[in-house]
């Protein structure tokens, strides 16, 4: 292998699954490729499959260097975004696509005393109400069509609409309410008109449910076709309606998100210009332990714009209130010679820039965290603060989750010095213990874990973490010695006093020793690392578990979603499925559902995410 050669498997075994652009770069930094996918980890991955691969694929392939991901809040944003990068860097292995009129509009000639409503392609000059853009014609056209039907709007041509003397075919089958022969009045159609702008601003939840109304109806008096019909009628609402934070009108900022956590920070940039983010970028400058988010972005920001020549925008947008705004806002104004405003509480297509930097930055951070350089002194490290002979090469951590007793599910998660091992995952059922009885519950796991590994001739873990403290710790050491397993090392790992991360306190299975790690440890890194993630795939097990016991819906795993939600929900989507793959933003258009508990849903639909 080259000194140059990517390394796509360390690279993939840790990319979401979540919708998103990627953009592949050479040796030399320059940009080659960029792509959009709903799901990145399996369209990176489609390019280096062992056969099947074009010619132009593989001279592309051969010359990937580096790649860079961009999450986005679904596929519909990604492929706006995918659009503005390539107009903006102009790939080579791209097909150049068309220009901005490519894109379709919603046009509403609200300027007219009866205004019509069209499809129209690129934001004209035409005075009037343009809405969009949208990445889909199919969808444009059928929700107009849609439209039409719910508030009976002329869209025929303005000379067609003057030369009638008699109403046209569109007013006998209730497609419009005929204002060219004086059907109806100016007022009545101008309420017609202002209900379906409203509409497509996704101010009018009205409409949605009278459609959902209509299809549970269809249901009832088993109607089925008719209620697939008002389903995807739903649907395609939805996707005229949604909002897209990647192209909107107007207005240019840079956005900056940043997440610290123990082992490294990352600060994700957007370049949003004319509307639409052209670029972004990946930065882990390197900070004390002690150092918050806004803390971060303070010295980052400044060192950006005032250390060389850059250009400042109008507008800067960090993802935390910064303590120095006033004084850093009046610097890059003699900077820039101009105003500039420097925001964190927005709103509108701004706050979805900001969740979109944010997003990308905890994205990010993740990949930073598990890259092979990265554990590799991670390991070194722990070797060191545990006193080992070897670096060890491999490590299993334990926990235990359950809901007061309920659905008791035991999760094993294994590192290698590539960081984690998901093949070899593995989730325990924990049954005949008292509900509740955490020592008995690792007990039981500990047991059939390794009374299996024996059984099967497998491999043991140079290191054993538990994480719970003393009390789990004895019971993982009873097993051992019950096993006549002697060569395997045990840590327990607890949250201290504090409960904060940083603080944990170090078990030694052997002596009962306890030791504090400096915070900015690597070997503390490492262990917070598989603790974290050994306790998330607890809880995944245990929500399926829990689920099934009850043979509940999904949704109904989640606090604060009761049975007049879930209904309104699936009225919104018209099925489980679409709900699935909408986006947080999307979610949080029903009328009864708060943005945080439509974070919720998502995290709790998207476990893996």
């Amino acid at each position: 292998m080259s000194e140059n050669a990517f390394d796509s498997k360390a690279f993939l075994k840790d990319l979401t699954r979540r919708p998103g652009i990627y953009q592949m770069y050479d040796a030399e930094g320059k940009i080659l490729y960029v792509g959009k996918a709903k799901n990145l980890r399996n369209r990176v991955s489609s390019y280096f499959r062992s056969s099947g691969l074009s010619p132009k694929t593989q001279a592309l392939v051969a010359r990937i260097c580096h790649i860079e991901v961009t999450v986005t809040g679904s596929e519909t944003e990604a492929l706006l975004l995918e659009q503005n990068l390539i107009k903006q860097q102009r790939p080579p292995y791209n097909i150049l696509l068309r220009d901005d009129k490519s894109y379709p509009y919603i046009f509403v000639s609200d300027r007219d005393v009866y205004p019509a409503i069209r499809f129209r392609r690129g934001a004209g000059k035409k005075q009037g109400r343009y809405f969009g853009p949208y990445p889909s014609s199919n969808a444009v056209k059928e929700s107009l069509n849609l439209l039409q039907k719910v508030f009976r709007i002329r869209s025929c041509e303005d000379s067609f609409f003057r030369n009638r003397s008699r109403p046209c075919l569109q007013y006998q089958i209730q497609r419009c309410t005929a204002p060219c022969v004086g059907m109806i009045s100016d007022v009545e159609y101008r309420q017609d008109v202002r209900n379906a702008m409203l509409f497509l601003e996704g101010r009018s939840p009205e409409i949605m449910q009278q459609l959902a109304v209509d299809m549970d109806d269809a249901s009832r008096a088993l109607d089925f076709e008719r209620a697939a019909q008002l389903r995807d009628q739903i649907t395609a609402l939805r996707q005229v309606q949604e909002q897209q934070y990647v192209s909107g009108q107007a207005g240019e900022a840079d956005v900056f998100g940043c997440v610290v956590k123990p082992g490294g920070t990352s600060v994700h940039a957007l370049f949003v210009r004319g509307g639409r983010v052209i670029g972004s970028k990946a930065y882990h400058p390197r900070v004390s332990v002690e150092d918050a988010a806004d803390e971060v972005l303070s010295a980052f920001v400044a060192q950006f714009y005032l250390s060389g020549p850059r250009e400042i925008p109008s507008l800067i947008i960090t993802t935390a209130e910064l303590a120095d705004r006033e004084c850093l806002q009046q610097a890059l104004e003699q900077h820039r010679g101009r105003k500039v405003s420097l925001q964190h509480n927005v709103r509108g297509d701004r706050a979805g820039w900001q969740r979109l930097a944010l997003t990308n930055a905890e994205q990010q951070l993740s990949s930073y965290l598990a890259s092979k350089q990265n554990m590799h002194n991670r390991f070194l490290a722990l070797q060191k603060e545990l006193g080992l002979a070897d670096t060890p090469s491999r490590l299993e951590c334990f926990d235990i989750s359950h809901s007061s007793g309920e659905a008791t599910v035991a999760s094993c998660v294994v590192f290698d010095r590539e960081g984690p091992r998901k093949q070899d995952y593995r989730r325990f059922n924990i049954d005949g213990i008292t509900p509740g009885d955490d020592y008995a519950a690792m007990h039981q796991a500990l047991e059939k874990r390794y009374a299996g590994v024996i059984r099967d001739e497998g491999v043991l873990p140079d290191l054993l973490i538990i994480d719970g403290g003393k009390g789990q710790v004895a019971q993982a050491m009873d097993v051992l010695r019950g096993l006549e397993i002697r060569h395997v090392r045990v840590v327990g790992i607890a949250k201290g006093p504090t409960r904060k991360a940083g603080f944990e306190i170090l078990i030694d299975g052997q002596t009962g020793d306890e030791a504090i790690l400096a915070s900015d440890s690597p070997a503390l890194h490492l262990l917070q690392h598989i603790r974290d993630e050994s306790h998330r795939f607890a809880i995944v097990g245990h929500r399926a578990k829990r689920n099934k016991a009850r043979r509940q819906s999904r949704l109904e795993d989640i606090p604060g979603v009761g049975p007049k939600r879930r209904r309104e929900l699936l009225r919104y989507f018209g099925s489980l499925k679409e709900v699935e793959s909408a986006s947080i933003e999307e979610i949080a258009k029903v009328s009864s559902i708060s943005r945080t508990l439509a974070q919720e849903i998502y995290a709790t639909l998207h476990p893996e995410s």
